[in-house]
């Protein structure tokens, strides 16, 4: 093998480690970026249905005062309808 090839082959060698390299570092932050999406995509739903879970009691009792108001609608079309009759 003559000084020229042993010197290409050395630099072919030495510029494939060189992309080698830079492929794991592009791996590693591809799998860290994955990471990041999937922990801000958990602490996002997470947050909302903890906020479903805390407020979940106001809603019921919101709940139940609208259906005791449409109740109380109710019985005041039938008294109405009550004196009308009368």
């Amino acid at each position: 093998m003559s000084p020229e090839e042993r010197e290409l082959l050395q630099r072919c060698v030495e510029l494939a480690e060189e992309n080698n390299s830079m492929l794991h570092s592009m791996r590693h932050s591809m799998r860290l970026a994955r990471i990041m999406s999937i922990a801000y995509w958990v602490v996002i739903i997470g947050s909302a249905v903890g906020a479903l879970y805390l407020i979940q009691p106001y809603l019921d009792a919101m709940m139940g005062a609208y259906g005791g108001a449409t109740g109380m609608g109710n019985s005041v079309d039938g008294i109405r309808d009550i004196l009308n009759s009368l």
